[in-house]
């Protein structure tokens, strides 16, 4: 997923930094990157450099001055974020990404299959983007995910929970129907969005 894709995703939940966040499917941490970084309230681009800074006409001061105004914005306390994946290289690649932006302290990452998945956390959001199984040869294994998916996160029934696949059979393997769904493009491929809201305790 691109950042700003991701970034959307968690604009969809209630998410805020108050309640736990967990991506057991994280790859490379994408998605618990962006979530630390607005539970943070770090300001988007913030790190970035923009044409307007040379512009002749443009006050220089300003930009450096809206930046530090936005750091002092910034928090550094929130509830837990956990990341988990089954693939150990690939928490390592989220392990750079998380330092590369600044939020490596924040995400609690673990190397864990989603079907050994566990946590006594309560009342947070999930949000995960599996595998989609588009090739023929994927398909079995993406559909077995999902039902393994369901079988562990089903349980997490105090938490909000949001995956995006373009699989339209996600709900049967899942084992549970959508609050909600909507449509995304991930790129050119057509998505959906399935949203199980909580049941708080």
């Amino acid at each position: 997923l691109k950042e700003n894709f991701a970034a959307g995703l968690i604009e969809l939940t209630p998410f805020d930094g108050t309640h736990p966040f967990i991506d057991p499917m994280t790859g490379s941490g994408t998605i618990a990157i962006e979530a630390a970084l607005k539970a943070k309230n770090v300001a988007p681009g913030i790190w970035r450099k923009f044409a307007f800074d040379n512009f002749d006409w443009f006050d220089k001061k300003l930009h450096p001055e809206l930046v530090e105004k936005a750091k002092a914005q910034e928090k550094q306390d929130h509830a837990p974020i956990l990341a988990s994946d089954i693939d150990q290289s690939i928490l390592e690649i989220a392990n750079v990404n998380a330092h590369n932006a600044g939020v490596l302290q924040d995400i609690k990452f673990k190397q864990v299959a989603v079907k050994d998945f566990s946590t006594d956390l309560e009342n947070g959001v999930i949000i995960a983007n599996p595998p989609y199984g588009k090739r023929l040869k994927d398909r079995e294994a993406a559909e077995k995910i999902y039902e393994e998916m369901g079988q562990t996160l089903r349980r997490l029934s105090s938490f909000s929970q949001y995956y995006l696949t373009s699989d339209p059979q996600f709900e049967k393997y899942f084992g549970a129907k959508a609050t909600k769904k909507r449509k995304f493009y991930n790129g050119n491929l057509r998505t959906d969005y399935y949203q199980y809201w909580a049941n708080k305790r």
